[in-house]
């Protein structure tokens, strides 16, 4: 049909209004515009230079990606003022990189764990220095260790309160007290952990990294990344930085991860149970030789965790099988259901295998430094019934036991 006010033609071209409606939607629209369209140049000044609240282009914010954020920053906790709530970006790597370059300068330094996940140890050792910026690795379970990496050009520490895929403890009250005596920025990477596991922000943090990718959104159907700073001009130059590069959320995913966060609570709470019920069962089958779950009393970070996770020990365990290769083939081979993939926080469980995967790149003496054999499992333990993880996982490990 024509219209008679546009001259006989269809009124099919960003003429159609949305629908007024004195009701709102229950579930938060997506918006995937790239643009947003504003009533003059003033109103457009307004926005940039901090009257007024909007939109403008999409690489800068979206409101999808806003509603995310608020979401996380609740969870997080922390400072509450304008200009310090959360920034989602493309992945958790994005997070990490616009963290790094956002606060750091050539000739600066970093200290960060030895244990931190691969593409982070990668992006200081070998993408950094590229830029002029250095860093050294220690082990955050001593301070000692950390505090002797500290050089005078030092401005940040990047540490995961857990370590993947051993699972040590870092001594956050040591290395916040380190940060804080010394001056220095302290980044701490919480995806391990989650908030519930570990409230950074409370806990001495001054920036907090997340890959959403995990266990917030929880279902290894998104990838984005987040991270909040204290200072609103750290926060800023972060955020600069992020849009600069490009390191932009998509809005559909920003959507599918507040979907999934709904449910985080109950997520957190079904694994965690399950992998206290699965490093029992793993401990007691003659194939495995140790168990590493922070809940358990031979850990050897158990009383530090305790002191910092209030009991929350998470969803992650590894295990370290007697045999080596052959046995992890037989292993993975034997529990088809239970994903064979490098990835965790999904809603079912995951196998890792770090030897072929995360730390393929290290020299086998290298990786028996860590403990990690050809025999060593990371497990990201999902949320199925548990007789049925304990079904799979029995039949896996004698599986592994029958290989000579």
């Amino acid at each position: 049909m024509s219209d008679p006010e546009f001259g006989g033609h269809p009124n099919l071209v960003r003429r159609t209004a949305f629908p007024a409606s004195v009701s709102r939607a229950v579930v938060t629209p997506l918006q995937p515009s790239v643009v947003y369209s504003s009533p003059d140049p003033d109103a457009l000044d307004d926005q940039y230079e901090g009257r007024a609240a909007g939109y403008t282009y999409g690489r800068e914010g979206h409101p999808n990606a806003d509603v995310l954020a608020k979401m996380i920053d609740s969870l997080e906790g922390g400072p509450t003022e304008a200009g310090q709530g959360g920034i989602i970006t493309g992945s958790g790597m994005s997070a990490v990189t616009a963290t790094l370059l956002g606060l750091l300068s050539s000739g600066d330094h970093i200290v960060g764990g030895n244990q931190l996940y691969g593409r982070s140890l990668r992006m200081m050792t070998q993408d950094l220095p590229r830029w002029g910026i250095t860093s050294t690795l220690a082990d955050p379970t001593d301070v000692a260790a950390m505090e002797a990496a500290i050089t005078p050009a030092t401005k940040l520490l990047l540490v995961e309160v857990v370590s993947n895929p051993t699972l040590r403890i870092a001594d956050m009250d040591g290395i916040e007290k380190l940060a804080r005596d010394r001056g220095l920025i302290l980044v701490v990477d919480n995806t391990f952990t989650t908030p519930y596991g570990f409230p950074a922000f409370t806990r001495g943090a001054d920036v907090v990294i997340h890959s959403v990718t995990k266990l917030l959104a929880g279902h290894s159907d998104v990838t984005l990344g987040y991270v909040r700073a204290r200072d609103p001009a750290q926060r800023n130059a972060i955020y600069d930085t992020n849009v600069t590069l490009g390191l932009t959320p998509s809005p559909w995913d920003c959507w599918m991860a507040e979907r999934g966060l709904y449910t985080f609570d109950m997520r957190f709470q079904r694994a965690q149970e399950n992998a206290g019920t699965l490093a029992q069962l793993f401990a007691d089958h003659p194939a495995v030789d140790a168990v590493l779950y922070p809940g358990r009393s031979d850990h050897p970070d158990h009383n530090r965790a305790g002191a910092l996770l209030d009991g929350n020990w998470g969803n992650m365990l590894s295990i370290r099988l007697k045999g080596g290769r052959a046995q992890a083939n037989a292993l993975t081979r034997a529990a088809p259901q239970v994903a064979f993939a490098p990835t965790l926080g999904d809603v079912g469980t995951t196998l890792s295998h770090p030897a072929s995967s995360s730390h393929r790149a290290l020299t086998p003496d290298g990786r028996a430094a860590l403990g990690i054999t050809e025999g060593f499992f990371r497990v990201s333990v999902g949320c199925e019934p548990i007789s049925l993880l304990e079904q799979d996982f029995r039949f896996a490990l004698d599986a592994a036991a029958a290989v000579t």
